[in-house]
């Protein structure tokens, strides 16, 4: 199954910055090879259902690597399955609408 999910990894006692911590998650997801974009509060990663919770897993276990002693993760998980329809699709087609005023 096709799921598109927002990943938010937090390290608790560790300490006010999150940046390393947040890079190092980020390369788990670039070399799972799944499409993702970061932002400011999270990450967007979609693929096939497995292998999407499997990068969320690899995250825990980088950030436990680091140190951190304790995550507390927020998960958004989306799925569809009359088609499959991207993360960035989904931002063109709110901007798109932005043109158009409902009836």
């Amino acid at each position: 199954m096709w799921v598109s999910v927002d990943l938010c990894v937090v390290p608790l006692g560790v300490g006010v910055s999150l940046a390393p911590y947040v890079a190092a998650c980020q390369q788990v997801i670039e070399a799972t090879g799944l499409d993702f974009e970061l932002g400011p509060n999270g990450t967007a990663i979609e693929g096939e259902w497995e292998s999407v919770f499997a990068c969320v897993q690899a995250c825990h276990e980088a950030v436990h690597h680091l140190g951190a002693p304790r995550i507390y993760t927020t998960l958004k998980v989306n799925t569809r399955v009359d088609r499959q329809q991207s993360f960035r699709d989904k931002v063109d087609s709110v901007i798109a609408s932005r043109s158009v005023r409902p009836a």
